[in-house]
Protein backbone atom coordinates (compact mmCIF):
# COMPACT_ATOMS: atom_id res chain seq x y z
CA UNK A 1 0.00 0.00 0.00
CA UNK A 2 1.29 3.45 -0.94
CA UNK A 3 2.05 5.91 1.84
CA UNK A 4 0.81 9.32 0.74
CA UNK A 5 2.83 12.41 1.68
CA UNK A 6 1.18 15.82 1.39
CA UNK A 7 3.19 19.04 1.55
CA UNK A 8 1.57 22.43 2.04
CA UNK A 9 3.11 25.36 0.22
CA UNK A 10 2.88 28.18 2.76
CA UNK A 11 3.87 31.83 2.81
CA UNK A 12 2.79 32.72 6.36
CA UNK A 13 2.91 31.48 9.93
CA UNK A 14 -0.87 31.10 9.88
CA UNK A 15 -0.81 28.86 6.82
CA UNK A 16 1.95 26.78 8.39
CA UNK A 17 -0.06 26.27 11.58
CA UNK A 18 -3.10 25.28 9.53
CA UNK A 19 -0.90 22.75 7.72
CA UNK A 20 0.07 21.23 11.05
CA UNK A 21 -3.49 21.18 12.36
CA UNK A 22 -4.71 19.53 9.18
CA UNK A 23 -2.15 16.74 9.34
CA UNK A 24 0.24 17.81 6.57
CA UNK A 25 3.55 15.98 6.48
CA UNK A 26 5.81 18.95 5.73
CA UNK A 27 5.84 22.61 4.71
CA UNK A 28 7.41 24.24 1.70
CA UNK A 29 8.00 27.78 2.92
CA UNK A 30 8.30 30.68 0.53
CA UNK A 31 7.30 34.30 0.03
CA UNK A 32 5.41 35.93 -2.86
CA UNK A 33 3.40 32.98 -4.08
CA UNK A 34 1.88 35.39 -6.62
CA UNK A 35 5.28 35.29 -8.34
CA UNK A 36 5.67 31.55 -8.03
CA UNK A 37 7.52 31.86 -4.72
CA UNK A 38 10.82 33.41 -3.64
CA UNK A 39 13.11 33.02 -0.62
CA UNK A 40 11.26 33.87 2.63
CA UNK A 41 12.62 36.19 5.29
CA UNK A 42 14.78 35.21 8.26
CA UNK A 43 11.95 36.01 10.68
CA UNK A 44 9.38 33.94 8.81
CA UNK A 45 11.68 30.93 8.56
CA UNK A 46 12.51 31.05 12.25
CA UNK A 47 8.89 31.46 13.36
CA UNK A 48 7.64 28.59 11.20
CA UNK A 49 10.45 26.24 12.22
CA UNK A 50 9.85 26.97 15.91
CA UNK A 51 6.06 26.92 15.88
CA UNK A 52 4.86 24.49 13.23
CA UNK A 53 6.48 21.32 14.53
CA UNK A 54 6.74 20.08 10.92
CA UNK A 55 9.74 19.60 8.65
CA UNK A 56 10.21 22.97 6.93
CA UNK A 57 11.70 23.05 3.43
CA UNK A 58 12.73 26.57 2.41
CA UNK A 59 12.61 27.84 -1.14
CA UNK A 60 15.86 29.33 -2.39
CA UNK A 61 14.92 31.66 -5.25
CA UNK A 62 16.24 35.23 -5.37
CA UNK A 63 13.52 36.62 -7.66
CA UNK A 64 10.51 35.80 -9.79
CA UNK A 65 10.78 35.23 -13.52
CA UNK A 66 12.96 32.66 -15.22
CA UNK A 67 15.37 30.18 -13.65
CA UNK A 68 18.59 31.26 -15.35
CA UNK A 69 20.63 33.05 -12.71
CA UNK A 70 23.60 35.40 -12.94
CA UNK A 71 26.75 34.85 -10.89
CA UNK A 72 25.57 37.57 -8.51
CA UNK A 73 22.18 35.94 -8.07
CA UNK A 74 23.77 32.56 -7.45
CA UNK A 75 25.96 34.07 -4.72
CA UNK A 76 22.79 35.35 -3.06
CA UNK A 77 21.26 31.84 -3.30
CA UNK A 78 24.35 30.36 -1.66
CA UNK A 79 24.24 32.90 1.18
CA UNK A 80 20.50 32.39 1.73
CA UNK A 81 20.99 28.62 1.90
CA UNK A 82 23.91 28.93 4.32
CA UNK A 83 21.89 31.21 6.58
CA UNK A 84 18.77 29.01 6.50
CA UNK A 85 20.91 26.07 7.61
CA UNK A 86 21.46 27.90 10.91
CA UNK A 87 17.69 28.20 11.50
CA UNK A 88 16.88 24.50 11.79
CA UNK A 89 15.28 23.88 8.41
CA UNK A 90 14.83 20.28 7.25
CA UNK A 91 15.32 20.85 3.55
CA UNK A 92 15.54 23.15 0.56
CA UNK A 93 13.65 23.74 -2.65
CA UNK A 94 15.35 25.26 -5.69
CA UNK A 95 15.75 24.88 -9.42
CA UNK A 96 18.33 26.21 -11.86
CA UNK A 97 18.45 26.06 -15.64
CA UNK A 98 20.85 27.07 -18.38
CA UNK A 99 19.79 29.46 -21.12
CA UNK A 100 19.06 26.50 -23.41
CA UNK A 101 16.57 25.23 -20.76
CA UNK A 102 18.68 22.27 -19.71
CA UNK A 103 19.29 21.65 -15.99
CA UNK A 104 22.22 23.59 -14.54
CA UNK A 105 23.74 20.47 -13.03
CA UNK A 106 26.91 22.11 -11.73
CA UNK A 107 25.19 24.76 -9.63
CA UNK A 108 22.42 22.38 -8.58
CA UNK A 109 24.97 19.85 -7.34
CA UNK A 110 26.84 22.62 -5.49
CA UNK A 111 23.71 23.65 -3.59
CA UNK A 112 22.92 20.00 -2.85
CA UNK A 113 26.39 19.61 -1.31
CA UNK A 114 25.90 22.76 0.74
CA UNK A 115 22.58 21.41 2.04
CA UNK A 116 24.44 18.48 3.61
CA UNK A 117 22.06 15.89 5.04
CA UNK A 118 19.00 18.10 4.49
CA UNK A 119 16.49 17.02 1.85
CA UNK A 120 16.51 18.78 -1.51
CA UNK A 121 13.65 19.23 -3.97
CA UNK A 122 14.17 20.52 -7.51
CA UNK A 123 11.13 22.75 -7.97
CA UNK A 124 8.93 23.53 -10.97
CA UNK A 125 11.79 25.06 -12.92
CA UNK A 126 11.77 21.42 -14.04
CA UNK A 127 8.57 22.05 -16.02
CA UNK A 128 10.38 24.66 -18.11
CA UNK A 129 13.13 22.23 -19.16
CA UNK A 130 13.42 21.53 -22.89
CA UNK A 131 13.34 17.75 -22.32
CA UNK A 132 11.81 16.65 -19.02
CA UNK A 133 12.87 13.00 -19.42
CA UNK A 134 16.51 14.10 -19.70
CA UNK A 135 15.97 16.73 -17.02
CA UNK A 136 14.87 13.99 -14.61
CA UNK A 137 18.11 12.08 -15.17
CA UNK A 138 20.10 15.29 -14.68
CA UNK A 139 18.30 16.15 -11.43
CA UNK A 140 18.93 12.62 -10.13
CA UNK A 141 22.62 12.85 -11.04
CA UNK A 142 22.90 16.25 -9.32
CA UNK A 143 21.79 14.60 -6.06
CA UNK A 144 18.24 15.86 -5.53
CA UNK A 145 15.90 13.56 -3.65
CA UNK A 146 12.64 14.91 -5.05
CA UNK A 147 11.33 16.86 -8.03
CA UNK A 148 8.19 19.00 -7.89
CA UNK A 149 6.41 18.93 -11.24
CA UNK A 150 3.17 19.18 -13.15
CA UNK A 151 4.60 16.90 -15.82
CA UNK A 152 5.86 19.74 -17.99
CA UNK A 153 2.31 21.02 -18.43
CA UNK A 154 0.53 24.13 -17.16
CA UNK A 155 -1.22 22.10 -14.45
CA UNK A 156 -1.31 18.59 -13.02
CA UNK A 157 -4.53 17.56 -14.76
CA UNK A 158 -3.13 18.40 -18.19
CA UNK A 159 0.16 16.74 -17.28
CA UNK A 160 -1.29 13.60 -15.65
CA UNK A 161 -0.08 11.12 -18.28
CA UNK A 162 3.37 12.72 -18.32
CA UNK A 163 3.51 12.51 -14.52
CA UNK A 164 2.73 8.80 -14.68
CA UNK A 165 5.63 8.34 -17.13
CA UNK A 166 7.98 10.28 -14.86
CA UNK A 167 7.02 8.09 -11.88
CA UNK A 168 7.88 4.99 -13.93
CA UNK A 169 11.11 6.53 -15.20
CA UNK A 170 12.14 7.50 -11.68
CA UNK A 171 11.77 3.87 -10.57
CA UNK A 172 12.39 4.75 -6.93
CA UNK A 173 15.60 6.68 -7.60
CA UNK A 174 13.89 10.00 -6.83
CA UNK A 175 10.44 10.98 -5.59
CA UNK A 176 8.07 12.66 -8.04
CA UNK A 177 6.02 15.28 -6.16
CA UNK A 178 2.83 16.19 -8.00
CA UNK A 179 2.08 19.90 -7.78
CA UNK A 180 0.61 22.77 -9.77
CA UNK A 181 -3.17 23.02 -9.83
CA UNK A 182 -3.77 20.22 -7.33
CA UNK A 183 -7.29 20.65 -5.91
CA UNK A 184 -9.61 18.75 -3.61
CA UNK A 185 -11.76 17.84 -6.59
CA UNK A 186 -8.99 16.25 -8.68
CA UNK A 187 -6.74 14.82 -5.97
CA UNK A 188 -8.06 11.25 -5.82
CA UNK A 189 -8.07 10.82 -9.61
CA UNK A 190 -4.53 12.17 -9.89
CA UNK A 191 -3.25 9.92 -7.13
CA UNK A 192 -4.69 6.94 -8.99
CA UNK A 193 -3.56 7.89 -12.49
CA UNK A 194 -0.02 9.03 -11.66
CA UNK A 195 1.00 6.41 -9.10
CA UNK A 196 2.90 9.12 -7.21
CA UNK A 197 3.35 9.16 -3.43
CA UNK A 198 4.18 12.83 -2.89
CA UNK A 199 1.76 15.70 -3.50
CA UNK A 200 2.02 19.46 -3.08
CA UNK A 201 -0.54 22.26 -2.88
CA UNK A 202 -1.23 25.64 -1.32
CA UNK A 203 -5.01 25.23 -0.75
CA UNK A 204 -5.42 28.99 -0.54
CA UNK A 205 -8.83 30.51 0.06
CA UNK A 206 -9.85 34.11 0.52
CA UNK A 207 -12.36 36.09 2.49
CA UNK A 208 -13.54 39.42 1.11
CA UNK A 209 -14.85 42.26 3.21
CA UNK A 210 -18.21 41.97 1.49
CA UNK A 211 -18.63 38.26 2.25
CA UNK A 212 -20.75 37.18 5.25
CA UNK A 213 -18.69 36.52 8.36
CA UNK A 214 -17.19 33.04 8.26
CA UNK A 215 -17.96 32.49 4.57
CA UNK A 216 -14.86 31.22 2.79
CA UNK A 217 -14.58 31.53 -0.96
CA UNK A 218 -12.22 29.40 -3.06
CA UNK A 219 -9.16 31.32 -4.22
CA UNK A 220 -9.50 32.45 -7.82
CA UNK A 221 -8.68 36.09 -8.52
CA UNK A 222 -9.40 38.16 -5.41
CA UNK A 223 -9.03 41.89 -5.08
CA UNK A 224 -5.61 42.20 -3.36
CA UNK A 225 -6.83 45.20 -1.38
CA UNK A 226 -10.00 43.73 0.10
CA UNK A 227 -9.29 39.99 0.21
CA UNK A 228 -7.59 38.07 3.00
CA UNK A 229 -5.77 34.95 1.84
CA UNK A 230 -5.67 32.01 4.25
CA UNK A 231 -5.41 28.22 4.54
CA UNK A 232 -8.10 26.19 6.31
CA UNK A 233 -6.88 23.15 8.24
CA UNK A 234 -10.07 21.34 7.19
CA UNK A 235 -8.99 21.60 3.56
CA UNK A 236 -5.61 20.10 4.42
CA UNK A 237 -7.30 17.19 6.17
CA UNK A 238 -9.73 16.70 3.27
CA UNK A 239 -6.89 16.75 0.74
CA UNK A 240 -5.03 14.01 2.57
CA UNK A 241 -8.20 11.95 2.82
CA UNK A 242 -8.90 12.37 -0.92
CA UNK A 243 -5.35 11.44 -1.89
CA UNK A 244 -5.57 8.34 0.29
CA UNK A 245 -8.61 7.09 -1.64
CA UNK A 246 -6.38 5.98 -4.52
Amino acid sequence: MRTIVFEVCAESVEASLAAREGGAHRIELCAALSEGGVTPSHGLIREVVERSGLPVHVMIRPRGGDFVYSDEEFRVMRRDLEHACTLGVAGFVFGLLHGDRSVDMGRTAELVRMAGLREVTFHRAFDHAIDIAQALEDVIQAGCGRVLTSGGASDVETGASSLARLVKQAAGRIEIAVGGGLRLENAAALARSTGARHFHGSLRRFLTEAAPEGEHVLFEDPDPVSAKVFVDSRDVRAMIENLSLA
